[in-house]
């Protein structure tokens, strides 16, 4: 990483006044503007402070999101766009709302449209009119799952994309999606520029798996994981209910276990926590399969939360497939360890009972929590923040207890992983009780 790859594109000098007024008290500023220098520590410890200040080094650094005293954009003639993409997740409808009433009420932009299911909305062929979005509009959609404006997965041709953004006049575009719509958003940029456009381009993270890069959370995170906390107490009254009973949960997590491990750490019911992030033996004296018996000799139940993601290496050589979006489609684990489970106990006369639950749509459907509503809201208000100071081909990121501006590029460079070696690791091992690993 260098500080040039952490650099956020502007469009050009801000020179509006801005109409916000942040002066709390008539002689005071408490709070106010953003400025140029106003940055975020990447490394915000000790140790690397002092490092710097022995080398001469400048730390890594984030911009820093807030309000701007100037614009770029001029409210009474700007037109913004809201486009949702990818699957589903907690706090669509929470960001759309909040994107429409921070533009609408606070920088007095009244030209907002809603474009329909995801990119697809932007090529003609699929005949998805937009929607015209005022405070009336979207004043209760919060309370509701899902997305009011519908979403889509896979790429769409850019240049269409850039031609539609033309021909609709919009001079700012909100992307809320995950890393496949972030890629996209990038590109439409690239076209925009190579076209020397005045459009902003803005992303706003929607990952249920918490897994965008240089983001330490994205909304949606914390309604899953709060969900499946319930789920987890209901597979356990499952698991316990019978003699020798196991329940296999399967939750999100296609490259990343953090809604699997922070579940398992708010219930505490968990027996077994298996991620994308490691590896395990099925059989074997060390293998999943014993140690899962062994347990069960001594507690009689067991309660097995496994991500979507984890155990492919069990599949090699099976058939690759792609979603859409370009996604490899995982294996399904949880049916994979239903089956392998059944048949080494039965061939054991081992006597079990066993009970698979896959809540993934329910989770991915659910209402933002309180806090993820909160969180929404502010993503959303530092999206539009940013935008009107034309600031483009960002993200609204959070690190260290504050909203940041990072660079799309960045964001999707890699996935954000659980460290095998760190802390919320070994949090989740110490809770669970299972070996460090199950590798013979």
């Amino acid at each position: 990483m260098t500080h040039e790859d952490l650099r956020v594109e502007t469009l050009g000098i801000p020179q509006i006044k801005s109409p916000l007024n942040l002066t709390v008290f008539p002689q005071g500023s408490a709070f106010g503007f953003v400025e140029r220098h106003d940055r975020v520590l990447f490394d915000a410890s000790l140790e690397n402070f002092k490092s710097c200040r022995k080398t001469g080094e400048t730390p890594f650094s984030f911009e820093k999101a807030g309000p701007h005293k100037h614009l770029y954009f001029d409210p009474s003639t700007t037109k913004a766009a809201i486009v949702t993409c990818g699957g589903l997740c907690p706090g669509l409808n929470n960001v759309i709302r909040s994107l429409v009433n921070e533009l609408h009420f606070r920088y007095h932009v009244t030209r907002i449209i809603g474009i329909q299911y995801g990119f697809e909305g932007f090529i003609d062929k699929y005949n998805h009119p937009v929607i015209d979005l005022d405070p009336d509009r979207i004043n209760n959609i919060h309370l509701s799952g899902g997305t009011i404006l519908g979403s889509s997965r896979g790429k769409q041709d850019v240049v269409q994309i850039v031609n539609k953004l033309i021909e609709l006049e919009v001079k700012i575009l909100f992307c809320i999606g995950g890393d496949g719509t972030l890629h996209g958003a990038h590109a439409i940029y690239e076209e925009i520029s190579r076209r020397n456009l005045n459009i902003s381009i803005v992303g706003i993270p929607k990952t249920i798996d918490n897994d965008i890069n240089l983001i330490d959370k994205s909304f949606g995170f914390e309604t899953a994981f709060t969900t499946a906390h319930d789920i987890i107490r209901s597979a356990h009254n499952e698991a316990v209910g019978a003699y020798n009973g196991i329940a296999v949960l399967k939750l999100m997590g296609r490259d990343s276990g953090f809604i699997a491990a922070y579940a398992a750490l708010s219930m505490q019911l968990a027996n077994f926590v298996l991620i994308p992030e490691m590896t395990f033996d099925m059989e074997g004296p060390k293998g999943f399969l014993n140690v899962l018996k062994d347990h069960l000799q001594s507690r009689h139940h067991a309660l097995i939360v496994v991500a979507e993601g984890a155990g492919q290496h069990f599949f090699e050589g099976s058939v690759v497939e792609r979603d859409a979006s370009g996604n490899i489609k995982n294996k399904d684990i949880g049916l994979y360890l239903k089956d392998k489970i059944t048949e080494k106990f039965n061939s054991e006369d081992f006597p079990f009972s066993l009970k698979y639950i896959d809540p993934s749509y329910i989770i991915r459907s659910a209402p933002a929590n309180a806090n993820d509503s909160k969180f929404c809201s502010l993503l959303a208000q530092n999206a539009v923040h940013a935008a009107m100071a034309g600031k483009t081909d960002f993200v609204i990121g959070h690190w260290n207890n504050f909203f940041t501006l990072l660079p799309i590029p960045a964001s999707v460079s890699k996935r954000n992983k659980i460290d095998m070696e760190g802390e919320l690791w070994w949090n989740v091992l110490e809770t669970t009780g299972q070996p460090v690993t199950m590798k013979n």
